[in-house]
């Protein structure tokens, strides 16, 4: 959903229909759609004019592989990444990349924070969903009214934020100032480690049964936090369940989500680039990057580990010489490739777009919302082949396949990430049309 959707909108928030189901702008935004499904008359360089990822931040990741990789099993036993791991993450300066520089941070851009994810999560998955939703949500809270910043990043320029965009409902009750809150948000990847969160609201209904949602951002001394993650795979990724039981939210750390996927935050300082750069595909984007990480471990492994064994049943005394692993692991590859790419591509769009201050069309949000499904399965698939070239003992719970593979696999279930609605709107977009199944994108 593009700023000027949201022109008609009133001073304190109001929004004149869903982001994403853009009945209210229909002619606006299918006209949009429509022009960039035509065939362009000259070829476009994706990456034209868009950064590139701080290669030394990435560099202090990669030195650090070996580390989390060694501790990925105690985290796993004991459901939360190991202190060692994100101390050595912290001290790094991994946790906080985001951070803006007026706060002191390096305010690196999504292409960064894609790679830097996917290079933690070659050494343990989990850590490296912590980090990227660390860092991702830490960037929501960014995007705030200046006095809610100052009270979030003033007393702690390293702040860590989680969040949760599953809004309940019920539990709003609209107060002198503010909002008096109620509820239970699960899934908040990261929280453990977390000073504040961003937690979604459903603060109302529409005529056509959508919801009315906002995002508030709220202290965890305000919070429960219930452990409620008890599941096979990203087991250390503490995605907990956060409670509020009527909790007072002022209004200037509250604003509406559908303002937000509309470029319209309430932070009005816009000096630096991320300020301008579109919420809700940097929101979505994040949780490809794990998934890259995992299909290069899996790959390593295989490379590494795998090649020297004997295929079982068969003439080959080593894998490496065996033809149908040759062409599984060449599959593979191929397909991390094919996603790192795309995911690339879709950080391109974002960073160049937040350089210059220009929004991003519908189409080209409906396509990186595809292309986040796509890559985790790209990636799945990668790490299937695998699986399959080293054979049942992959499975061993003595062997990191089989935590890669626990954890892609309930990764790729989130539901920003399933494919079949983003085939839905992306489709819908190219070919112009004037409503979509997704109501953020």
């Amino acid at each position: 959903m593009l700023d000027s959707d949201l022109k008609k909108d009133s001073t304190n928030g109001a929004t004149n229909g869903n982001s994403g189901n853009l009945s209210a702008s229909a002619a606006t935004n299918g006209a949009q759609a429509a022009k960039f499904a035509k065939t362009p008359d000259r070829f476009v360089d994706p990456f034209l004019g868009a950064p590139g990822p701080d290669l030394d931040i990435i560099a202090r990741a990669t030195d650090l592989i070996p580390l989390i990789r060694a501790n990925a099993a105690a985290s796993e036993a004991q459901r939360r990444v190991t202190d060692e791991t994100i101390a050595a993450l912290d001290e790094a300066g991994l946790l906080g990349i985001m951070i803006p520089k007026r706060y002191g941070g390096p305010a690196a851009n999504f292409r960064t924070l894609i790679e830097l994810s996917a290079e933690v999560a070659r050494g343990d998955g989990s850590a490296g969903w912590v980090l990227g939703l660390l860092n991702v949500c830490t960037w929501f809270g960014t995007l705030f009214s200046e006095q809610a910043q100052r009270e979030v990043f003033g007393p702690n320029p390293a702040v860590r934020i989680c969040g949760s965009i599953f809004a309940p409902k019920g539990g709003i009750e609209a107060v002198e100032g503010g909002l008096r809150v109620s509820g239970a948000w699960p899934y908040c990847s990261g929280s453990l480690w977390a000073d504040w969160a961003t937690l979604a609201l459903t603060t109302g209904e529409r005529a056509d049964g959508s919801p009315i949602q906002d995002l508030a951002l709220i202290p965890l001394s305000d919070l429960e936090n219930r452990d409620t993650w008890h599941v096979t795979g990203m087991k250390a990724t503490a995605s907990t369940t956060l409670v509020a039981d009527r909790i007072f939210v002022p209004h200037h750390r509250i604003q509406k989500l559908e303002a937000m996927s509309a470029q319209r935050y309430a932070c009005e300082y816009a000096e630096e680039p991320n300020y301008r750069a579109a919420f809700v595909p940097g929101a979505i984007l994040i949780l490809t990057a794990a998934q890259i990480g995992l299909a290069r471990a899996a790959l390593d492994i295989t490379l590494k580990i795998r090649a020297g064994k004997a295929v079982t049943y068969t003439m080959f005394s080593e894998a490496r010489n065996a033809p149908m692993v040759q062409m599984a692991v060449a599959e593979a590859a191929s397909a991390i490739d094919a996603a790192h790419m795309i995911a690339a591509r879709a950080c391109a769009d974002i960073d160049r777009a937040a350089l210059n201050s220009e929004p991003l069309d519908v189409a080209t949000r409906a396509r990186i919302r595809m292309d986040t499904g796509y890559c985790a399965d790209l990636c799945r698939k990668a790490i299937d082949k695998l699986m399959t070239a080293n054979g049942a003992g992959s499975f061993a719970l003595h062997n990191d396949l089989q935590r890669i593979w626990h954890d892609s696999e309930i990764a790729a279930r989130h539901a920003q990430v399933e494919p079949e609605v983003a085939k839905l709107t992306y489709g819908q977009a190219l070919f112009g049309l004037d409503k979509f199944a997704l109501l953020f994108f």
